[in-house]
């Protein structure tokens, strides 16, 4: 492109500094030894070796397994970038190609059937505003049947709780099953309330976030807000069987991926956040993300953090994410 600088050296063309070239090739010189020897030959301690070999190792240049340095060559650097490039472009051009085919439905919801073509009829559901919304919701579930399936990002308080969790008790007593997924934040946030539903039987699994309200009453019912999110109105109550049994697969596709918190029945709702933070580190997400997502504090965070680095026998978080996998912890 016009203006763009030519690398200058193969490390720079890879998106490392034009300066890394010369610690490269001594680095490469010592390939496959242990870490304190290279460390050593280096005139660096340890840990300030795996500091500097932290930018080489995020883009897949250095590899540090079972505590020895092993290094690509040149060719090998090059080929595994272009490698990873194909693959991402293979992606994009798939995605682009599945955008492609989504922009005919741009017009799907002003476009109708013409006469004569097929039989319709409306769905059945409606989308509603004002009235109380609660008492709306523990009517359903009062003259429901079947099971109860709840995402609340945002539980009741107050008045609105004690009633849901009459209505609730009351259909757990009849033999009804309740399950219902938080956000992780909840253990600190509401953790009273959480740990009163689970002792009139309500089974809870927790979610780093998320994406919205839902009741579930059976296979016939189905509340969610228009559009999606936390708002109390407008809603759509649904009971078109289709949808109904797809808003079902994905609570239960959320459902597998949610954690228990099995501390709750014993009253102590402070959650382990190990696994959280591994899965979030994973993600690439940053402290502050994490901090807003779990609802805790950002030195929390950073305490945790350290202390999961600690426990893994890592340096960085790339080695904690390696070694997690090795362990079968994601």
């Amino acid at each position: 492109m016009a203006g763009s600088r030519v690398p200058a050296t193969l490390l720079e063309a890879l998106g490392l500094g034009d300066d890394d070239d010369h610690f490269y090739e001594k680095v490469r010189a010592q390939s496959g030894r242990e870490v304190v020897s290279v460390a050593a030959a280096l005139m660096r301690t340890p840990v300030e070796l795996m500091r500097d070999l932290q930018p080489f190792v995020e883009h897949g240049i250095v590899q540090v397994r079972d505590d020895r340095v092993f290094v690509d060559s040149p060719t090998e650097a090059v080929v595994r970038v272009l490698t990873e490039t194909a693959a991402t472009a293979a992606r994009a051009h798939a995605r682009l190609s599945d955008l492609a085919a989504a922009v005919p439905l741009l017009a799907g919801r002003g476009a109708r059937p013409l006469p004569g073509d097929v039989d319709v009829r409306p769905l059945d559901g409606e989308v509603t505003s004002g009235g109380r919304p609660v008492e709306l919701l523990r009517g359903l579930v009062e003259r429901g049947r079947g099971e109860i399936r709840w995402l609340r990002p945002d539980p009741f308080r107050g008045p609105e709780e004690d009633a849901m969790v009459e209505v609730i008790a009351k259909a757990v007593a009849q033999g009804r099953r309740s399950r219902a997924i938080y956000p992780v934040r909840s253990l600190t946030d509401s953790r009273e309330s959480l740990a009163r539903r689970v002792r009139i039987g309500e089974e809870v699994r927790v979610l780093p976030q998320l994406p919205t309200r839902m009741l579930i009453v059976g296979s016939t019912h189905a509340v969610v807000p228009e559009p999606l999110g936390s708002a109390d109105e407008p809603r759509s109550l649904v009971r078109e069987r289709g949808l109904v049994q797809a808003m079902t697969l994905w609570f239960e596709a959320m459902w597998d991926r949610a954690l228990p918190v099995p501390e709750l029945e014993h009253g102590d709702a402070r959650p382990d956040l190990r696994r959280f933070l591994i899965q979030q580190l994973a993600e690439g997400a940053q402290d502050e993300q994490i901090a807003r997502r779990l609802g805790v504090s950002l030195r929390t965070v950073r305490r945790r953090v350290a202390d999961l680095l600690t426990e893994l026998g890592a340096d960085t978080r790339f080695q904690a994410g390696a070694e997690a996998v090795r362990r079968g912890w994601l």
